[in-house]
């Protein structure tokens, strides 16, 4: 199924990033677009993806809000936040690799939607992301090119839809030489000059 290898390229690009920030960086304010914290800080972006990375073995095993409860409430992080976000991103890269039928249906907090989708939404949450932070915080950084073709072949085809929902900004206009992982940034609306 390409949407798992998406997910699992997708997530260890943003296990990459993570693993680079500095603990001090972690109180470095970010684009209030990020997060629904006000004022938000890169620790509260960790703590964002890390409550999402807790999320995937139950959504995929079909459990609902309701079933889970209150179970990922409160400070998923402790006092090693990026240490416990690993531990997740493992718990959330078990749960993918295990079988899935890509006609489940999981229940989200917007909707029922096939597996298939879900790992689509939140692949593409992760990759612009993992090059969004990496950018934020100053890191020498690409997407894999591997990662970048799967974005074009499973996002690409959807960014108009998407951008209706607002998941992408309007495209923006890339040099005419701008490499592959460019250009897709600039379609969805994240490159930057």
């Amino acid at each position: 199924m390409k949407q798992r290898e998406l997910f699992l390229m997708s997530d260890a690009a943003l296990r990459d990033v993570v693993d680079r920030i500095r603990p001090e960086q972690l109180e470095l304010p970010v684009p209030a677009e990020w997060s629904q914290t006000p004022e938000p800080t890169l620790l509260d972006v960790v703590a964002a993806h890390a409550y999402d990375e807790a999320w995937v073995p139950d959504v995929l095993a079909g459990r609902t809000i309701d079933e889970v409860g209150d179970k990922y409430g409160g400070d998923l992080l402790g006092g090693d936040p990026l240490e416990s976000y690993d531990r997740l991103n493992d718990a959330a890269t078990v749960a993918v690799n295990r079988p899935i039928d890509p006609d489940d249906v999981v229940h989200l907090s917007y909707g029922d939607f096939p597996v298939t989708t879900y790992l689509e939404h939140i692949s593409t949450y992760r990759s612009f992301q993992a090059w969004s932070i990496a950018k934020h915080i100053g890191l020498d950084y690409s997407l894999p090119p591997e990662l970048v073709d799967a974005l074009y072949e499973i996002v690409v085809p959807q960014i108009d839809d998407w951008r209706a929902m607002g998941v992408f900004g309007p495209a923006v206009d890339v040099p005419q030489d701008a490499d592959r992982e460019t250009r897709l940034l600039g379609m969805t609306g994240y490159w930057v000059r």
